[in-house]
């Protein structure tokens, strides 16, 4: 089971390296083809009347975005995974959005995702931040006061050194420890539970990422 194990986690780190690699070339391809649209672009009263349609079109966006709550429920499986079934918005919008779940597995977010590299934070943060993270394939370790120090210092440990992964405070969470990923969700009675383990392995990165490969690392940290 051990050697199983270690396997597993080896052909995880490097899957995630070559997602890495993947991105930071798609990356280079967008400046170039940013550089080269800018040399270009020389109707300037064209563009600016590009830029004003595309900013009225993004405001109504962004206001609908921001009275969403989605809809839906949680259906829990036997394993005691919550999976989300309804509709989970994917609008990048400033206006804040009202989850129907707390920790949020989903929905409207941020344009700017939280760093998710192995990132523990220690104040909460902003679930608008954390779902775009969600988004690119992270795990999100979240705990309240109830949480045991040991508990809450051992999950740190196990997030600092696995990829995709961030973990921070959420006051208002029904559980002390809570793990989220995009759509599904599950409650673990300590950081020794093997079903944290069992978390990692199927949702970082797993099947459920609607951006797999997307950066956690360039984006808003404490």
């Amino acid at each position: 089971m051990g050697s199983a194990n270690k396997t597993g986690s080896a052909e995880r780190r490097a899957r995630i390296e070559e997602m890495r690699r993947a991105e930071r070339a798609r990356e280079r391809r967008n400046r170039i083809v940013t550089l080269a649209a800018s040399v270009v672009v020389v109707a300037g009263l064209v563009v600016g009347g590009v830029v004003l349609i595309q900013s009225q079109s993004g405001d109504k966006a962004s206001a609908a975005a921001g009275d969403q709550k989605g809809s839906g429920h949680f259906v829990t499986g036997s394993d005691g995974v919550k999976t989300w079934k309804g509709t989970l918005g994917r609008t990048h919008t400033a206006k804040t959005v009202a989850y129907p779940m707390e920790p949020p597995v989903g929905g409207d977010h941020n344009p700017v995702w939280q760093n998710c590299d192995g990132d523990v934070y220690t104040k909460p943060v902003d679930n608008m931040n954390a779902v775009h993270s969600l988004e690119h394939g992270a795990v999100w370790v979240t705990y309240n006061s109830k949480a045991s120090k040991a508990d809450v210092d051992a999950l740190a440990a196990k997030v600092k050194k696995t990829p995709y992964t961030l973990m921070s405070p959420v006051d208002d969470q029904k559980d002390p420890i809570m793990l989220s990923a995009w759509a599904h969700q599950r409650t673990v009675t300590s950081a020794s539970d093997p079903k944290v383990d069992a978390f990692f392995a199927q949702f970082v990165q797993g099947s459920q990422t609607p951006e797999p490969g997307a950066a956690c690392t360039g984006g808003l940290g404490q």
